[in-house]
């Protein structure tokens, strides 16, 4: 059972360099399939934590793991969504470079402050994700932007906002903070109630 989490990221880590290839090497056929691996992908996702607390298996490691697996996954879907609609990605380069900014800047506030990664697996980037498969179905599925990408430029920047309060209100590095909030708590010395199928 606790091996289960761990293959779970190793499908969701696979699933990258293939939709990659797909994109790169069967361009406008390969829209339908790359979708389904992209949801499949979003599944095990969802389920590697739930299935890790459930088994009493959710340790330091496999939330690290889980967290750079999901930064490589999504980022190979990004970079798929150029491939098939490069004018369309050229076109929308500033929200896509905010997101790159906020997303370096947690992983420069974390290191400076605690010598590791962001893995707060935090709430409000639960709801993000969701935003991108949403904005990635519309990019890849219907070679359009508009609300979708919109919605996850926006959400995306709150994410990290909150990512990187929790970073900093935090006394020492821990994983698996659901908002900056429960970071607050922690620094005062509270318990914050855990779940299976958020943290």
């Amino acid at each position: 059972m606790k091996a289960i989490p761990y293959l779970l990221v190793a499908t969701r880590f696979i699933f990258a360099p293939i939709i990659l290839s797909l994109a790169y090497f069967k361009g406008e056929e390969s829209r339908f399939l790359i979708l389904i691996l992209m949801y499949i992908g979003l599944f095990t996702d969802i389920f590697d934590g739930i299935i890790a607390r459930k088994a009493g298996g959710s340790s330091e490691k496999l939330r690290r793991l889980d967290s750079q697996t999901d930064l490589v996954f999504w980022l190979s879907l990004g970079f798929a969504s150029y491939l098939l609609n490069p004018e369309l990605i050229k076109d929308e380069w500033e929200g896509i470079l905010l997101i790159f900014v906020m997303e370096a800047l947690c992983y420069i506030v974390s290191i400076w402050k605690f010598g590791k990664e962001t893995c707060t697996h935090a709430f409000l980037a639960k709801m993000w994700g969701l935003s991108l498969l949403i904005a990635f179905t519309y990019l890849i599925g219907f070679q359009e932007a508009g609300w979708a990408f919109y919605l996850a430029v926006g959400l995306g920047f709150i994410s990290h906002i909150d990512v990187i309060l929790i970073v900093l209100l935090l006394p020492k590095w821990q994983f698996d903070v659901p908002s900056c909030y429960h970071a607050w708590k922690i620094r005062n010395g509270k318990r914050h109630k855990k779940s299976i199928f958020f943290n």
